[in-house]
């Protein structure tokens, strides 16, 4: 999850005890420190983090870090690990980060530094084609403010682990960037792939991100004994597949989604939904979808099955 803190404080570091003073459980996973120039892409980067199973927080104050630490969920070592985005939206965030960062690294917490940054030319298209301010945009103008925030940044900027120039990349390929180096010691969790039969007399599935329309092939509907038959009955099943069209037909789409799922996947897709249709959704679509299913599962993949439309039968 992305969680956005209220933008009013009530409770600064002052406020705490010395961390030194407290006692915080160390955690066994590396924290993420998500910062860098406004604009850059930040908020991406906490998306892609997100997407590859991380715990992530926005606008985290840094004076508020021990306290989360020390509050934070007690699964939390179900998540990849922790992400924090911090700039400077916090205006202390500069002159306070150092002193608490060292005094977390000195009980044992592991931190990461990813630094986003982009060309000035970037920045500025950046700013004019949306409506969102600059934080330092107070008194005056974009310009200004952009070269002022570098300047502010560069101490953040040379204690960076890794330096990410985004000016050349969309938002696309800084996902797959950052999942990149999210994934980099994880488990990353397969994608899940949900194979749906339907009839297109009753519409299309609204969550499938691939449709294939099985209408050509020869329909049992048409034959009085097979008509109030499903799919899954094996009278149904020699039907359809015992057909030269259909072998070809299945060969060669097995092979067009062997060469796409791992494409998919490879974009960052976590669910894949493809449908089958038939006009009905009894007969042709089942038996194919039913096909399609055993195929995917044997390659190992996490699949369902799923017969929307399979009871909706009308006769003639």
């Amino acid at each position: 999850m992305i969680f956005d803190p209220m933008p009013e404080i009530r409770h600064p570091l002052r406020s705490l005890k010395p961390c030194e003073n407290r006692t915080l459980k160390r955690t066994p996973i590396t924290i993420t420190i998500v910062t860098g120039r406004s604009g850059s892409g930040k908020s991406t980067a906490l998306a892609a983090f997100e997407d590859s199973g991380y715990y992530c927080v926005d606008n985290m104050p840094v004076s508020l870090l021990p306290g989360f630490l020390e509050l934070s969920p007690e699964n939390v070592t179900a998540f990849a690990g922790l992400v924090f985005g911090m700039d400077l939206r916090e205006e202390s965030f500069i002159r306070r980060h150092e002193s608490i960062l060292d005094r977390l690294k000195g009980l044992g917490f592991r931190f990461r530094i990813i630094y986003l940054e982009a060309g000035k030319k970037t920045l500025m298209r950046r700013y004019s084609q949306t409506r969102r301010r600059h934080p330092l945009a107070r008194g005056q103008d974009i310009h200004n403010a952009i070269e002022a925030e570098k300047s502010i940044l560069a101490p953040m900027r040379l204690k960076a682990d890794q330096i990410i120039d985004t000016s050349d990349l969309n938002v696309h390929e800084l996902k797959a960037v950052i999942r990149k180096m999210a994934d980099a010691g994880t488990r990353r969790e397969p994608m899940k792939v949900q194979v749906i039969s339907f009839g297109f007399r009753y519409g299309l599935p609204v969550q499938a991100d691939s449709v294939m329309d099985v209408r050509f092939l020869t329909n049992p509907f048409f034959v009085a004994s097979l008509r109030p038959l499903s799919g899954e009955t094996e009278k149904i099943r020699s039907f359809v597949l015992n057909n030269d069209q259909t072998c070809l037909f299945l060969r060669q789409y097995f092979d067009l989604l062997d060469t796409l799922i791992p494409q998919y996947e490879n974009e960052g897709k976590a669910y894949l939904t493809i449908a089958i249709g038939c006009t009905g959704g009894r007969h042709r679509s089942v038996v194919i979808a039913g096909q399609l299913y055993d195929h995917i599962t044997a390659s190992g993949r996490k699949t369902e099955l799923t017969h929307r439309d399979i009871d909706k039968f009308r006769s003639p």
